[in-house]
């Protein structure tokens, strides 16, 4: 199941709300679904918990039903009106006449309460909604038809404390959000909490993943440092050797180039343990740079 199959899902747990919460909710459902016109009212979904949840938000809302809903192949079931006289009332639920209507627009005044407004956006959602799997990419976006309906949507979640992006895509209007916070806010908001936790906890795996990764890197280019530092001076030491005999050098000087021989691979910080009697890191690595930059006469 995808993650927009889930908050579909979890949002049609919430029972059908008393009248105008129905009717807000199917609002948001005509305004974002395919066909919203005088002539046919059609819903498309591939959501089975939304297929069954439609005919029941229908009959709260407008005291109607739909034709006999069919599924189509893949799993899509496809709801349709196409008596007048049903779809002239449900026009009217909304204040408009059905033989004047050239454009959509959201009738604000249906949704007045704060509950309206929430079941707009989620049938909104559940008709022409997806969000993406926030363990791949945070993005969660709404999908009309209309371009007024699109606007006006806008205001309504901007008043409702979110900041949707807006872009058009294929003749459609388009409203989303990008980041994991906003995404939370409003899946919590609708009636999607389990979604919202998935989101959380997605964006809390990637945040120790990346601190894991960075240490990690971090380690890796410490180790190239160390082996590459062991390898110029093991370099260094045979070039005096082969030149004229590491006896040229001072005695704390031998020491330090005997100990690197026989400890090629060690760190500093080890070298210096094992020093006697034992010095400090910065003081072998001083003794060490001296040896590196030694000249052979």
């Amino acid at each position: 199941m995808s993650f927009s199959s889930e908050v579909k899902a979890e949002l049609c747990r919430e029972a059908v709300g008393r009248r105008a919460l129905a009717a807000a909710e199917a609002y948001g459902v005509l305004l974002y679904c395919q066909i919203y016109t005088p002539r046919e009212i059609r819903v498309v979904t591939a959501s089975a918990p939304f297929a069954e949840r439609l005919p029941k938000l229908f009959s709260r809302a407008f005291g109607a039903s739909f034709d006999a809903p069919a599924e189509t192949g893949g799993g899509r079931w496809v709801f349709s009106v196409t008596d007048a006289d049903t779809i002239r009332k449900i026009f009217a639920a909304f204040g408009a006449e059905i033989d004047r209507t050239l454009s959509h627009h959201i009738n604000l005044g249906v949704l007045e309460e704060p509950g309206c407004r929430r079941a707009f956006v989620r049938g909104a959602f559940l008709a022409g909604g997806s969000a993406t799997d926030p363990e791949k990419n945070y993005h969660l976006e709404f999908i009309t038809a209309h371009y007024s309906v699109s606007r006006e949507a806008y205001s309504i979640l901007v008043e409702m404390g979110f900041s949707p992006r807006e872009i058009s895509r294929g003749g459609n209007y388009i409203l989303y959000f990008k980041k994991s916070e906003a995404i939370e806010d409003l899946l919590t908001t609708l009636g999607a909490s389990g979604a919202a936790m998935r989101v959380m906890s997605a964006k809390v795996e990637k945040s120790m993943n990346n601190a894991i990764n960075r240490k990690v890197n971090c380690d890796t280019a410490n180790a190239d440092k160390v082996v590459a530092a062991a390898q110029e001076q093991m370099d260094a030491i045979r070039r005096i050797e082969r030149a004229c005999g590491l006896g040229v050098l001072p005695e704390k000087l031998q020491e330090a180039a005997l100990l690197r021989i026989a400890n090629p691979e060690a760190s500093l910080a080890d070298l210096a343990a094992l020093s006697y009697p034992p010095v400090t890191k910065s003081c072998l690595s001083y003794r060490l740079k001296k040896i590196v930059e030694f000249e052979v006469e």
